[in-house]
């Protein structure tokens, strides 16, 4: 069975974040590959002015993640899926060879209650949660924490994971990264205007 680690978002643009805290949970989970899943678009941020088109953002995603076991993708666009939850359905009907664990900061499990059947993605298949700086008690008081934690299963098992029975949740813990989008944006707000300039990847 191959081992697959998701990780979802808008990457506008993608950056040196998202690959630290992806190849450290490959090392962790011990994951074959960690898929990107380039969003067409968030439906908890509908509405923004700043997201640049998919086709920038996955390309800054396909720059990111060169030289690495990280595949960035449009996947959802092909699938014709908005919501997470049928998007990793779809996923595991159509691999039913490949075990997926969902990757996410805290950040995203502070607001996880708000994801359309956010139980529903639990029970579908193993979270994994990485710490991001600034989130840790937000996140620890959440409303899907609440429910999650009878599930969690310690870090040092980490590598057990397709053996869990779900709902499992696994917290992770790496060296912190403070990269922001956010602030990347602010500092060129016009960045997705020039996609062929490469993005500088650092040597993890």
């Amino acid at each position: 069975m191959t081992r697959i680690g998701l990780l979802g978002g808008s990457f506008n643009p993608a950056h040196k974040g998202h690959r630290a805290i992806s190849l450290a949970a490959m090392r962790a989970l011990g994951l074959d590959e960690v898929w990107w899943l380039v969003s067409p678009g968030n439906p908890l941020k509908d509405g923004r002015t700043d997201m640049a088109p998919l086709s920038a953002r996955l390309a800054s995603a396909e720059r990111m993640a060169r030289g690495s076991r990280i595949r960035a993708t449009a996947i959802e666009s092909k699938l014709g899926t908005r919501y997470t939850v049928d998007t990793l359905r779809k996923l595991v009907r159509l691999y039913p060879d490949t075990q997926f664990i969902w990757l996410m900061g805290s950040d995203n499990l502070a607001q996880f209650h708000r994801w359309r059947d956010w139980r529903g993605i639990a029970r579908t298949v193993p979270i994994a949660v990485i710490a991001r700086p600034g989130y840790g008690r937000t996140a620890r008081a959440s409303v899907a924490m609440g429910w999650l934690r009878r599930h969690g299963r310690p870090a040092r098992q980490a590598l057990n994971w397709t053996s869990w029975s779900l709902p499992a949740l696994v917290l992770l813990t790496f060296r912190p990264d403070k990269t922001s989008a956010t602030a990347i944006r602010a500092a060129d707000p016009d960045w997705h205007t020039r996609p062929t300039n490469p993005a500088p990847v650092p040597d993890f």
